[in-house]
């Protein structure tokens, strides 16, 4: 009997302790990483790709170059169709995407392993379903991607163009890492991981009647100053309101205020700070 209890204690524990141990060897790691000093010449490629980059606070700078350290050592960058992978590319990349995590705990998207890059919009087959067993394939072309497989494709072309510009409320990066976070919960639902479970309720209210405005507006032809591809449902929704949060966070705050609360509150961070610090 006793003995039973001993292996019974064993296999419990024997795997808690492993998975802590992995979890500490992991943390210390990243302490580490977080403690390189962040070469000038990176400093000088954000300022350069990345607009939002010098509006940023010293302070939420500092600890976004130690997000980039981390994630530049754990996420796996491939190159596609023919692009030639540079530190410029992985930085600005790396750079938008911890943006998203600043304030935040740590997960550093869990998920994600890879970031495939292509040179410019890439095509896709995607199934057309007529009937019950009746498809065809068809062909789209995408600026990005976001999979539950763990990996999110870009098309360079367009991260460079997005990040360099705050005035058209459009970033790839953003869009797709916003994806990254919303698949952490689960399916990409528009209900990303929040902080208490009473939150999800006032989540859900005000995420939905503005989506329902826009696929409104959208439906009638109404002008938007949001991409009406926000409109095709809840997790685009999510994605696109994230964009214009980083890019555009006055105008999305004058015409969605409450929205912009729960973006703000989500993401900890107020970008209309920025707009006065820069």
């Amino acid at each position: 009997m006793v003995l039973r209890i001993f292996i019974l204690l064993i296999l419990v524990f024997v795997p808690v302790l492993a998975v802590w141990w992995s979890r500490a060897r992991r943390e210390k790691r990243r302490r580490a990483w977080r403690e390189r000093p962040f070469p000038d010449a990176w400093r000088s490629v954000l300022e350069r790709n990345v607009a939002l980059y010098s509006r940023l606070p010293e302070s939420f700078r500092n600890e976004l170059h130690g997000l980039i350290h981390i994630f530049l050592e754990e996420k796996h960058f491939e190159g596609a169709g023919g692009l030639v992978l540079t530190d410029e590319i992985r930085l600005t990349i790396a750079a938008q995407a911890c943006m998203l995590l600043l304030n935040r705990p740590a997960t550093l998207y869990s998920r994600l392993q890879s970031i495939v890059v292509y040179p410019h919009p890439f095509d896709v087959q995607t199934p057309v379903v007529f009937s019950p067993g009746h498809y065809m394939e068809d062909t789209e072309t995408r600026l990005g991607e976001s999979w539950h497989s763990g990996a999110v494709v870009l098309a360079w072309d367009h991260v460079l163009s997005s990040s360099r510009d705050l005035r058209d409320g459009h970033n790839v990066v953003f869009h797709e890492f916003a994806h990254q976070l919303d698949q952490e919960s689960g399916d990409a639902d528009g209900a990303p991981v929040l902080d208490r479970a009473s939150h999800y309720v006032t989540w859900a209210r005000i995420l939905n009647r503005d989506y329902k405005d826009l696929c409104r507006r959208v439906a009638q032809g109404r002008p938007s100053f949001m991409d009406q591809y926000g409109a095709k449902s809840e997790a685009e929704f999510f994605a696109v309101a994230t964009e214009f949060f980083f890019e555009q966070p006055a105008l999305l705050r004058s015409q969605y205020p409450d929205l912009y609360n729960e973006l703000k509150q989500f993401y900890r961070q107020d970008p209309e700070q920025y707009e006065e610090h820069g």
